[in-house]
């Protein structure tokens, strides 16, 4: 039976060198001690993730925990100055959260971390630390490798999103903090305008995995994590790498569940939502409160068997079912190699031939964005035909039988090109009789690096190289009569930034493969999927504009292929403090098809806050673009108060890079 619940929507967690850090806490009315979940990102409890945050905790709390949401120092309403993601400050911070929390006369010392994206990163790796009160970790569309699975590389391919998210990142640390808890925020907002890190261009100068992603990247020392950990994504997110090499890797307990979910927490996701509440109570319970929940024996790994469905950009049910591995890896699943033939087959045996891979740089444009669910619509990767016409395909015959696919493929190519630096996109689709080809899974692969992508060096045009790389985890049934297709190219934008220059790229064919993790079960075990969904609270907020967005793809007069968006994500009075935001987005890609170093990425980030007379706006813009030998980045901020818009901050910077075989 449910609990009362009791909360605090604002409290201070003072930290051991003078600064506090802004919190809101959910627990239960009665007293006693309870164990804790912590929830700490950049967000902005107050307003940010306020909505997600009443869908979520409450229901935790009103469960006999005490559910806390923690602001990042320099974000929010939080003290301090924000330095960088997932920086050492931000995780010994996070330490000192969890001790002033398990020492708090309401908690029982056992504390669980919880969260999605920038949640789910800093939940493992504060585990990695093995602080004494953390106990468990439920951890949503997350990364074991900084560099070869978040936002900014893959590959290590450049991905566009490196300079997407750090606008979006600019446009969030440089919102006000609310007069009504700080009497210094103008100055202090001023204070964090002006030492803002140029985070695009920081990211973009480790082009290589060095010591800078290796920071926080768990799977440096699997053995560090020694929490339980629960790890969940969906396949229509970007990060579906993590859950299976937690779970395959770690020594402690570790489950994996991937579902059909963007990137949004389960119960809330727009592709079929599921009970994320009785998953992680499932987790905790047996963690924290050392109940019989069953958590234990769920099977390593639990994921929804996508099969084919007519994709298209907009959000729509998926086809599937779900399936269960008890052990991960699994004997279920053995790798079987198909080889590239010169007539475009995958089949049996390797035959000497060669084949040329060539495409303009707008390829992609049927790949939908990086990452789905951070926007309005229109983002999810439709009918592939138009970009596999441009790609060099390689297909088997109609199945006889149908085919199950789990885990990563991985391609095989000896190759040779004729410009310096290149790369190369494999994509794997499930090709219907009509011909509607839908993507199964992708990956990127820079030909300048070596396997570890610590070093990169200049191809020699026309020497014959080797290389092997996986792709993307999956998880597909494709039918008999269906054909399954690899699709190569040497560009995908807009998700990833062309070479600076077009390629040929050669394969020599005998030396070409793709290695398949085909599934073959004699009996199911059981699934034990997620439920429907259950009620949950939600905020009640005024809306006084409703969010909606555009998407439009034209060409210029000179050729040059553009894709503008618009999501304005609303405005809404908040029901406790009465502030009012509002935020819109405009974005702008656009390169032309046989000038890969003209592509260009545009962005513009507005918020506008009001409470009474109160009135703050901010304007961020961003840009980047590149030539053949460097790339080019500018950002600005404009910060005003009042109805008049009377300027409080404005700032400009300017950055130029080398490619760095990019």
């Amino acid at each position: 039976m449910a609990m009362e619940i009791t909360g605090v929507e604002h409290l201070w967690i003072p930290l051991p060198d003078g600064r506090r850090l802004a919190a809101r806490m959910w627990r239960p009315a009665a007293e006693g001690r309870y164990p804790a979940i912590l929830e700490y990102l950049p967000y902005r409890k107050r307003d940010g993730t306020a909505p997600r945050d009443a869908t979520t905790h409450p229901v935790f709390a009103a469960e006999g925990y005490v559910c806390l949401r923690v602001d990042i120092a320099g974000t929010g309403d939080s003290e301090g100055l924000f330095d960088d993601e997932y920086s050492e400050q931000e995780l010994s911070d996070g330490e000192a959260v969890l001790a002033w929390l398990a020492a708090q006369a309401y908690c029982d010392g056992n504390i669980g971390m919880i969260g999605i994206s920038w949640g789910g990163f800093n939940g493992l790796q504060l585990a990695a630390r093995q602080p004494e009160a953390l106990k468990a970790v439920v951890s949503v569309a997350s990364t074991v490798d900084r560099y070869a699975d978040d936002i900014h590389f893959m590959g290590g391919c450049l991905l566009s999103d490196n300079a997407n998210w750090a606008s979006q990142m600019l446009a969030y640390q440089t919102r006000p903090l609310d007069p009504e808890l700080r009497p210094d925020w103008r100055e202090a907002w001023v204070e964090r305008i002006e030492t803002l890190p140029f985070m695009a261009a920081d990211w973009l100068s480790h082009a290589q995995r060095d010591d800078f992603w290796k920071h926080g990247s768990v799977c440096e020392d699997w053995s560090a994590i020694t929490a339980p950990v629960l790890a969940i994504t969906g396949w229509a997110d970007a990060y579906v790498n993590a859950p299976p090499a937690l779970a395959a890797n770690m020594q402690a307990p570790a489950k994996a569940l991937i579902g059909p979910w963007e990137h949004r927490y389960a119960h809330i996701s727009k592709l079929e939502a599921h009970d994320f509440h009785g998953e992680v109570l499932r987790w905790f319970d047996r963690w924290l409160k050392g109940a019989d929940s069953g958590a234990e024996a769920l099977p390593d790994y639990r994921t929804y068997m996508q099969e084919h469905f007519n994709p298209t950009k907009e959000n729509k049910p998926r086809q599937g079912r779900w399936i269960a591995e008890t052990a991960w890896p699994s004997p279920n699943v053995q790798e079987v190699t198909h080889h590239l033939g010169p007539q475009g087959n995958l089949q049996t045996v390797p035959e000497d031939g060669e084949a040329v891979v060539s495409n303009p740089a707008t390829l992609g444009a049927a790949g939908g964005y990086f990452c789905a669910g951070m926007r309005i619509d229109n983002e999810l990767p439709g009918d592939q035909a138009s970009d596999d016409a441009l790609s060099a395909c390689f297909d088997t015959a109609p199945l006889d039988i149908p085919l199950e696919l789990l885990g990563r493929a991985r391609v095989r190519l000896a190759f040779s090109v004729d410009k310096p630096v290149a790369q190369v996109m494999a994509r794997l689709c499930d090709v219907a009789p009509n011909g509607v080809s839908q993507r199964i899974t992708y990956r990127g692969r820079n030909l300048c690096h070596d396997e570890s992508h610590e070093r990169a060096e200049a191809l020699v045009p026309g020497k014959r190289y080797e290389v092997e790389f996986a792709l993307n985890e999956c998880a597909h049934h494709l039918r008999a009569g269906h054909k399954l297709r690899l699709a190569l190219s040497t560009s995908y934008w807009p998700i990833v930034w062309p070479s600076p220059e077009p390629v040929a790229l050669t394969l020599h064919l005998e030396g070409c493969a793709l290695i398949l993790p085909e599934r073959l079960v004699a009996e199911e075990v059981e699934a034990q999927a997620p439920s429907a969904a259950r009620d949950y609270p939600t905020y009640q907020a005024e809306v006084t504009r409703a969010p909606s967005g555009t998407s439009n793809t034209y060409e210029e007069a000179d050729g040059t292929q553009v894709l503008e968006t618009f999501d304005d994500y609303g405005s809404a009075i908040d029901p406790v403090h009465g502030m009012e935001v509002g935020s819109h987005v405009a974005m702008r890609y656009a390169v032309h098809p046989d000038d890969p170093a003209s592509a260009t990425f545009a962005s513009q980030w507005r918020f506008t806050f009001a409470r009474g007379d109160w009135q703050v706006q901010v304007d961020t813009d961003n840009e980047m673009r590149g030539d053949r030998e460097d790339f080019h980045l500018w950002r600005r901020v404009v910060a005003t108060e009042g109805a008049g818009q009377t300027e409080v901050c404005v700032k400009e910077w300017t950055r130029s890079l080398p490619r760095d075989c990019l």
